[in-house]
């Protein structure tokens, strides 16, 4: 049975939430004190990044498992972010740099400190998936100089013709078998076992498709679910340390049963304050959310009736619902296209197909950009798709601008006046739209 919890935040409000999203609570401070405790347990540490993240083969040599935006995300959405950015930028870092990248290098500056406050060791290993975002290159190459341990780099082919070719699969799985595996063995001490990482991706599957059983949920009316403020609750384990292990199985499966039931008694998304009631507009976002004022930011919209039924956010660890599972009879095969049809490794058309393609099938009223002033990942190419999806669909787009989580360029002010005068767009063109009909 579905159940929703009230509890204090530090101010003393009352915040909802939702059963799963205690799970997912409890998962993300179990990596963390994993990570934290990982050297004096005789483990070594891993860092990568989200989008191609080879968890289930780093598994497989018992890894305890960091990932750098994580670090970044969860240090903004507890308020400590704005700091370790100054740090940064006092260090020598340029205003216009990442500002996850100098989060991660605040935090180091700071002594290392993690989220929940625990340290974080320094990682044995840095292995870099690159998946069309250049900073993390360019990351990976500030941070080994503070760590001063080995560092890989797995080459991703970008879908510059919008499709996999055999030829790039087979060089990212040469890559695979010739460099990581061979370097992962040799740092942790532990031999490859093939079996091993085909029984992590097989819990994989399991949790990937309830993942996307649930998102596509928002095709109902009401949504049961917010596909961007509330899918990041329902991404974190798939999108991080827990992807292939029992607990992200059973987090998923309770996930699904709770979303499902609401679907069933036609209950809008929870929200921090409680059940949405009202569905006024079904809104498509392309872009990152804001970390350092998540409550507000999501709040703005919940308070107008806006719910989002899809996000491109929701997808940039894994495209799964266009079809990718991965695969344990073809698991290093899986990695690598796994690692190939990553969100940000796509072309600007396919994005725009992507988006379209949700505005039809889950019945928007839109597309809203959310612009982030330091993720060029994202932010190159936006005002393209805005206009092809206004061509393409007919329904109104417009561009919202914040950032990830540096709170000096999130003005709430402006952000909600922006988000009003979109929604009353999209008002007046049903008015116009219904005369019509009339």
């Amino acid at each position: 049975m579905s159940t929703v919890t009230p509890i204090k935040d530090a101010k003393k409000k009352e915040v909802v939430k939702e059963d799963a999203m205690w799970i997912q609570k409890e998962l993300i401070n179990k990596n963390y004190h994993e990570i934290a405790t990982a050297h004096e347990t005789g483990r070594k540490v891993s860092a990568t990044f989200v989008p191609g993240n080879l968890n289930e083969l780093l598994m497989c040599f018992d890894f305890a498992r960091r990932l750098p935006e994580t670090d970044a995300l969860q240090n903004g959405l507890r308020k400590k972010s704005g700091k370790m950015i100054m740090d940064a930028e006092r260090d020598g870092h340029s205003e216009d740099v990442c500002t996850y990248v100098k989060t991660d290098l605040g935090m180091m500056l700071q002594g290392q400190m993690g989220p929940t406050g625990e340290p974080m060791p320094n990682p044995d290993l840095l292995l870099l998936s690159y998946t069309g975002c250049f900073t993390f290159m360019k990351w990976f190459e500030l941070v080994r100089q503070k760590y001063n341990c080995e560092t890989i780099m797995l080459h991703t082919p970008y879908q510059g013709d919008g499709k996999i070719s055999p030829a790039m699969r087979d060089y990212v799985v040469k890559q695979i078998k010739e460099k990581v595996i061979p370097a992962c063995e040799r740092i942790s001490g532990k031999k490859f076992d093939i079996d091993l990482l085909r029984q992590y991706m097989k819990e994989s599957v399991k949790a990937e498709e309830d993942l996307v059983r649930v998102l596509q949920t928002a095709k109902h009316r009401p949504s049961p679910i917010d596909g961007y403020f509330g899918a990041v609750y329902y991404i974190g384990p798939m999108f991080t340390a827990f992807r292939g292990v029992p607990e992200a199985t059973k987090f998923y499966r309770l996930l699904r049963e709770e979303v499902e039931q609401r679907m069933r008694e036609g209950k809008g998304p929870i929200t921090p304050d409680g059940e949405m009631t009202e569905e006024n507009y079904r809104l498509v976002v392309e872009g990152p959310p804001n970390w350092t004022s998540f409550r507000d930011f999501w709040k703005m919209f919940y308070e107008e009736g806006a719910v989002v039924v899809a996000s491109t956010y929701a997808k940039v660890g894994g495209v799964y619902d266009f079809g990718f599972r991965h695969d344990p009879e073809h698991p290093i095969e899986s990695l690598a296209d796994y690692c190939l049809g990553c969100y940000t490794n796509l072309n600007f058309p396919q994005r725009i197909d992507m988006i379209c393609k949700y505005i039809d099938e889950y019945q928007a009223d839109g597309l809203l950009i959310n612009s982030i002033k330091s993720c060029n990942s994202f932010s190159a190419g936006q005002l393209l798709i805005l206009r092809e999806v206004e061509k393409r669909t007919g329904k109104p787009a417009a561009f919202i601008e914040t950032d990830l989580v540096d709170p000096r360029y999130f003005s709430g002010a402006n952000v909600k006046n922006r988000l009003e005068s979109y929604l009353q767009m999209i008002k007046q063109k049903r008015t116009a739209a219904a005369a019509a009909v009339a």
